[in-house]
């Protein structure tokens, strides 16, 4: 142990009578000269414990509530330390083995558990390389106790890169080597109860661990904001799991990275794998997957391998394989985020399937969807069949980007991954002019009464092309007419002058293509600086990088309007600075005639949700009225929804914001006809 400096505690040697008390009550030492202790020390509360090596213990002062309402003495009793400080009112009690080389800090709870041990220098789970994406390996994620799912993302898919990842790898490297240490630590208010063995584990404040079966090499980064919970027979190795996680239920976990916010439990199996903010995995199973913020799995059946995923719902029985192959499970998948899978879904792997898909059915074939976001990928007699952009219109997708933020566990005020939850962005919006163009090109290619088109091993149907042109352009305008009236409504206006200066850039970031850096979206050039600067050596942490890829997503709506600005000259062939107030108008009116009616669309696909149909089941032995009576008792009236409410409110909003901002310009158009 390192000698006493001005910034610890004064410690001193126990007395004769503290050694005859502790000894009188059942305590041994090899040497007593070894144990030092703080002033104020007490033996009352330390019984039956055998000592060796060199030994710290603190004040035992205070009483510790155990669950029950049972109250217990701070203490040390029945258990063997080699080794270790122990801090005030710390309670240790009935330990069947030992406990060597830790640092337990104030007011842990250590109750009734096996092995506590630092075996040599440790990582604790710093440094283990996960075969993440691509079973075969070339994607190792080095992981470490801040690692965020941006920062894992370039290292799995950037290889091109040789000298950022040389660069990350040798931050990592050295962030592993700062960690390492043949010390642990339990952090203060930590409860380590009924548990068998845990090795090379560094247990953050406040965990909280009961009926642990196996914990070894790893790091539980807890914290009194965002406490970790560890449960009944979870066995892991080789992992960190982030603040505010929780893994219980019988989980078992192998070389994982778990991510702020995650649950994992009822059985979950997950080896080589990533789980980043908000990810959710019970029953079923995951190798060698990247889940990005927001990946869930629900059901016993259902396998996520080798691919790529974030903000998914996976239904029952959903699978992937990468067993095409003849030199070693080599594919892989990406499915980008807001994708769905129906039950028994299944995607041929190497596969790339875009952003809001609803995935029915069996594909055997490698599709790519990427340009095709809000599309619906459907299996028929074993063809793909892609209807494009018919999300759009779906009730679900706008319930799913309304519930995520409000499931965001999240409690630490130092958050690892940086979400943009935004439905209609940079990163969709280039993604749907790709696919309109592609479509119409398909439609110009084809002869006229086609009723069938085909696009790469897909099939799309001539009525779904058309009504995908449509409501991709209606997309493309909602988002263009967004950022127009936001620029708009938050300035005073009271001139063309003060028009044309609000719809100005703010900074050329932004512009040209955008990217999902899993969950965070970004400008391509932005990313481009942070990749030159990291190959170059110009950053000298990890933990500046983190503060980059934040300024970044802080910056969004800056760097999202200089894209719209130029999609705008893309689609118009004018440019902001050269319009009159009768075009700023024009675009007003088409922006809220194409939000409105993609709310009409979603209000009668609600409406759908309170059919007849769908109140089969319901009033079981009695007729019309009480079938009608027991659904809205059950499921609620129709009109007073919430999400149905937040349709019509959005389309209040939206028709009384655009007649606002157009009355605005009407004046201008006012005064300049009077100036005449």
């Amino acid at each position: 142990m390192k000698k006493n400096n001005s910034s610890e505690p004064s410690y001193r040697k126990l007395t004769k009578e503290e050694i005859g008390q502790m000894i009188m009550q059942g305590c041994t030492c090899d040497d007593w000269n070894l144990i030092e202790v703080k002033e104020g020390f007490s033996p009352e509360n330390i019984n039956n414990c055998k000592f060796s090596s060199h030994i710290r213990l603190g004040r035992f002062e205070e009483e510790v509530n155990l669950f029950g309402g049972i109250t217990f003495k701070s203490g040390i009793y029945n258990a063997w330390l080699h080794n270790c400080i122990i801090e005030d009112n710390v309670m240790i009690y009935n330990v069947r083995g030992y406990i060597a080389n830790y640092k337990i800090d104030r007011r842990a709870v250590i109750h009734n558990i096996t092995t506590l041990a630092v075996d040599g220098v440790t990582s604790f789970g710093n440094g283990t390389r996960i075969e993440t994406i691509n079973e075969g390996g070339g994607r190792e994620v080095p992981i470490y106790d801040y690692l965020s799912t941006h920062v894992a993302y370039i290292i799995a898919l950037y290889r091109h890169k040789e000298k950022v990842i040389s660069a990350l790898e040798k931050l990592v490297s050295d962030y592993v080597k700062y960690v390492s240490s043949n010390m642990g630590t339990i952090g203060a208010g930590a409860q380590i109860i009924n548990c068998d063995t845990i090795k090379n584990v560094k247990i953050g404040a406040a965990a909280h661990i009961e009926g642990a079966r196996k914990l070894y090499n790893g790091s539980i980064n807890s914290s009194f904001e965002a406490p970790v919970n560890i449960g009944d027979d979870v066995i892991m190795d080789n992992f960190i799991i982030c603040s505010g996680s929780r893994v219980t239920d019988a989980t078992l976990i192998s070389n994982c990275f778990i991510g702020q916010g995650c649950e994992l439990d009822k059985h979950y199996s997950a080896v080589h794998s990533l789980f980043f903010a908000n990810c959710q995995g019970s029953h079923g199973e995951a190798c060698s997957i990247f889940a990005g913020p927001y990946t869930v799995t629900h059901h016993k059946s259902t396998l996520l391998i080798a691919g790529m995923f974030s903000f998914l719902n996976a239904g029952s029985g959903s699978n992937q394989s990468n067993h095409l192959y003849k030199l070693g499970p080599i594919h892989q998948g990406v499915v980008e985020r807001g994708t769905k899978t129906t039950s028994d879904s299944y995607v041929l792997w190497p596969s790339h399937i875009g952003a809001f898909t609803l995935i029915m059915g069996r594909h055997y074939k490698h599709s790519d969807t990427s340009d095709f976001p809000f599309s619906y990928l459907i299996e028929n007699k074993d063809e793909s069949i892609l209807v494009p952009g018919i999300n759009l219109k779906s009730i679900g997708t706008i319930r799913d980007t309304q519930k995520w933020p409000k499931r965001d566990k999240r409690k630490d005020p130092f958050l690892l991954d940086f979400i943009n939850f935004n439905l209609l962005s940079p990163y969709t919006v280039q993604k749907m002019m790709n696919g309109k163009k592609i479509l119409q090109a398909i439609r110009q290619a084809s002869v006229s009464h086609a009723d069938e088109y085909s696009f790469q091993v897909m099939k799309i149907r001539k009525n779904s092309l058309e009504q995908g042109i449509r409501l991709y352009d209606m997309a493309i305008w909602k988002f263009l007419g967004n950022s127009v009236i936001t620029r708009l409504s938050h300035k005073p206006i009271a001139g063309m002058e003060d028009i044309h200066q609000a719809l100005k850039k703010d900074t050329l970031i932004g512009e040209g293509k955008w990217v999902d850096l899993s969950g965070m979206l970004c400008p391509v050039s932005a990313l481009n600086q942070l990749l030159e600067n990291i190959g170059n050596n110009n950053i000298g942490s990890l933990e500046e990088i983190n503060s980059i890829l934040k300024s970044i997503h802080t910056n969004y709506y800056s760097y999202e309007w200089t894209w719209a600005h130029d999609l705008f000259t893309e689609i118009t062939g004018k440019s902001f600075d050269s319009l009159l107030a009768a075009d700023i108008i024009h675009i007003i009116e088409r922006w809220q005639g194409c939000v409105l009616s993609i709310d009409r669309m979603l209000y009668e696909d609600a409406k759908k949700e309170f059919s007849l149909l769908k109140k089969t089941g319901f009033g079981i032995d009695g007729g019309e009225d009480a079938k009608e009576r027991d659904f809205e008792n059950v499921r609620g009236d129709f009109e007073s929804h919430e999400t149905v409410k937040a349709i019509k409110k959005h389309m209040e909003d939206k028709k009384k914001l655009g007649t606002s901002v157009i009355a605005s310009i009407q004046q201008i158009l006012i005064k300049q006809t009077d100036s005449i």
